[in-house]
């Protein structure tokens, strides 16, 4: 059971997340719960990390983040205690949870099961382990990055071949696009792996896009739901293996990215390893490039250019322009390509449809770009993949997409099949 920030943000909401644990407890089972810091902490401790140094110790970055978390497991287990559930506290090191040595974005090496299950032979009915650190190889405290919590719980399942992982979060499950949005917005009962991790990579704030992966790798089944409210034992959304889906619909969900931006490089030289020599310091500069489309210049040729030319097109977030404009004049000044300007258009987001139904049924292209140009809504870039459509699209229509998307693919009905 994990439980995120705003689940335990308060002594109140503590006490409300002990008794669900309590609720497993009583059914039988032994329980592993992963816990994040109170909401809020973890960004007041990397504030007074930053007032305290410009160019920080990332090993004491870590020393101090990591400590939000330790205080929920504590206070977790306080709680417990005085509910009479059997239960202790556990730091990443004493698992011990080994990482790697990369401080602020470490990855699972192993997770030991001795010592918890020591724990468990002796009596104990839970272990509060606090989320989103570890432990590296010299014995350093470590933090695991975004979504750290969601990937630790994902983790301890696997590792102790777990029933199900509950991730309890403010929401009571997945939803077929954001509720915000549109009021016709529908709970998913199930969804599999692989729609999941598309809606989580396409925008979705759910679940992390690593837990999701080592979820999908490790066949665990997640269970997401809230932590506010009754819950029972079919409450929120099961992500799971698509077999144990009997029939979907074409299409699962919407999913949408407001801050994209869209970058332009005119007129570069149209020859063999180009793709390359743009994308390979993009890489390295850390630019996440998602959308890419490589087309005929419109410019004319000139001396500049000795042969062919092209335009290369490809989107990322709009808070890695500067980055990804960096690494592109840095290119060009070593003479690795060559290009007349850079075009940046930052008024754009983007919009998927997702659905693993997408595989057997024709069409789904076309009658998404039908409904998109019925509404005046103009398509700037495609890009897709086995079970995922993606437009890049003016923000201001944005809404618009996600509303008539859903109800194209007719996303707001009740009957699950298809």
């Amino acid at each position: 059971m994990k439980f995120g920030g705003t689940s335990v943000a308060d002594l109140d909401r503590i006490a409300n997340a002990a008794e669900k644990i309590q609720a497993e407890v009583k059914r039988g089972y032994n329980v592993i719960v992963i816990v994040s810091a109170m909401s809020g902490k973890t960004n007041e401790l990397v504030g007074w990390v930053n007032k305290t140094s410009d160019f920080y110790d990332a090993r004491e970055y870590d020393a101090v983040v990591s400590s939000g978390e330790n205080v929920t497991a504590g206070l977790m287990s306080l709680r417990l205690q005085e509910m009479g559930v059997s239960a202790r506290s556990w730091q990443g090191w004493q698992v011990p949870i080994n990482t790697t040595a990369a401080h602020g974005a470490a990855r699972f090496v192993s997770i030991p099961r001795a010592n918890l299950d020591a724990k468990f032979d002796e009596g104990f009915r839970v272990a509060v382990v606090a989320g989103f650190q570890g432990v590296s190889p010299e014995g350093r405290i470590t933090t695991l990055g975004r979504g750290g919590s969601d990937t630790t719980a994902v983790a301890f399942a696997a590792a102790f071949d777990a029933e199900r992982c509950d991730i309890y979060t403010d929401v009571d499950g997945v939803y077929t696009t954001d509720p915000r949005i549109t009021s016709k917005a529908r709970k998913l009962d199930k969804i599999s792996y692989e729609e999941m991790l598309e809606l989580a990579s396409l925008g979705a704030k759910v679940l992390q896009t690593r837990s999701v992966e080592l979820a999908m790798r490790y066949n665990v089944r997640l269970r997401v739901l809230s932590s506010f409210g009754d819950t029972d034992q079919n409450s929120g959304t099961l992500v799971c293996d698509e077999e144990e889906i009997m029939e979907s619909k074409v299409v699962s969900g919407i999913a949408f990215s407001r801050d994209e931006a869209k970058i332009t490089l005119v007129t570069v030289d149209d020859r063999p390893g180009i793709a390359a020599a743009i994308f390979g310091p993009l890489a390295e500069a850390g630019v996440n490039v998602d959308m890419i489309v490589q087309n005929i210049s419109e410019k004319d040729h000139d001396e500049a250019h000795s042969g062919a030319v092209t335009d290369m097109t490809f989107s990322c977030p709009v808070d890695q322009i500067g980055r990804a404009r960096k690494a592109m004049e840095e290119a060009k000044g070593a003479g690795s390509i060559n290009y007349d300007e850079l075009v940046v258009d930052t008024d754009v987001s983007k919009v998927s449809v997702v659905g693993i139904g997408m595989r057997s049924h024709a069409g789904v292209a076309a009658k998404m770009f039908k409904s998109l140009a019925n509404e005046g809504v103009n398509i700037k870039v495609i890009s897709t993949s086995e079970i995922k459509i993606s437009v890049l699209i003016d923000r201001k229509y944005i809404e618009l997409a996600v509303q008539t998307l859903h109800d194209t693919f007719d996303l707001g009905e009740t009957s699950e099949a298809s």
